[in-house]
């Protein structure tokens, strides 16, 4: 065979020697990668939510809505409370009662709000914090209750302070005189034990230069109004001066102590009712949170 010329045979040669083809070669029979073929493989669809995870959801979020304008309606209580007394009456701040509407305004509030932008947003942290604040709550009712059944004595001692102590500061807080009056008014009591417990208030004690002196509040009248219809602030003037037969016609004699704990004992029935419908609220936002946060892990 005739022999090719050195030209010739480079002609041939080129296309099986070039680096370029080489690579082009080489690059174009390597496959692309899977993640480039199918990136479904890698990022899965979340599946939809069900019809009942729906609203499950939504009922979530109205639960906790409806728990939050209760509880910024407790707050504006109180701090209308606290702002209506004036800039001199909010130095005894820790035994004002309306602190504690602002108190349980404040956590009510910010709990629900947890709840409801978890469950709007689908946000797993606010949802953890809705259910470890609603279980902690749930948790201080049940020791709260185990103490009320195991130191009955005890608290019966601590309200008897308390209303000492309202007793005292009658006219110094408003919020405390209006306790008394409906407790007095509403029990049919006056004072601790008896109606001369007021003699301890500086205002009606009869050594007082005060109009009340050797008087009680008219909460303490049988009947408190004039002509039946107005209301007579002196119906118990001068009643510490009276034995107590001319005193039991004009005002109630025996004290609100055992009154308001006799009440009590009477009302066991219903605090146990509204205690359960209190637990059965929480264990139902709770089990919506989880459920929410349930979904939330299945979608990834």
């Amino acid at each position: 065979a005739a022999r090719l010329s050195p030209q010739a045979s480079r002609m041939v040669e080129l296309p099986y020697s070039s680096s370029d083809d080489d690579d082009t070669s080489l690059a174009g029979d390597t496959d692309p990668p899977a993640a480039v073929q199918d990136p479904g493989v890698w990022h899965p669809v979340p599946p939809k939510l069900g019809t009942f995870s729906q609203c499950v959801r939504y009922l979530a979020f109205l639960w906790n809505l409806l728990f939050l304008l209760l509880g910024l309606l407790v707050l504006a209580l109180g701090v209308w409370g606290l702002l209506a007394k004036g800039g001199d009456r909010l130095a005894p701040l820790g035994s004002d009662p309306m602190l504690l509407f602002v108190l349980v305004g404040l956590g009510a509030s910010s709990v629900s709000l947890a709840g409801c932008l978890g469950a709007l947003r689908s946000s797993p942290c606010l949802l953890r914090f809705f259910l470890g604040a609603v279980l902690a709550f749930a948790g201080l009712e049940v020791l709260g209750g185990l103490l009320v059944l195991g130191a009955r004595r005890r608290l019966r001692d601590a309200l008897r302070d308390a209303l000492l102590l309202c007793l005292l500061r009658y006219h110094e807080e408003p919020d405390l005189r209006f306790l008394v009056d409906e407790l007095q008014q509403n029990l049919g009591c006056c004072g601790l034990g008896s109606f001369r417990d007021w003699e301890s208030n500086p205002y009606f004690n009869c050594s007082s230069p005060a109009v009340q002196a050797c008087g009680v509040p008219a909460s303490c009248c049988l009947d408190p109004l004039q002509n039946g219809t107005l209301a007579n602030s002196q119906c118990a003037a001068g009643v510490l001066r009276l034995g107590d037969a001319a005193a039991g016609a004009v005002v109630h004699l025996g004290g609100c102590v055992a009154q308001l704990g006799a009440w009590l004992r009477g009302q066991v029935g219903g605090i146990a009712a509204g205690a359960a419908v209190l637990v059965t609220v929480e264990a139902a936002g709770a089990l919506m949170a989880l459920k929410v946060l349930r979904d939330i892990g299945a979608r990834g």
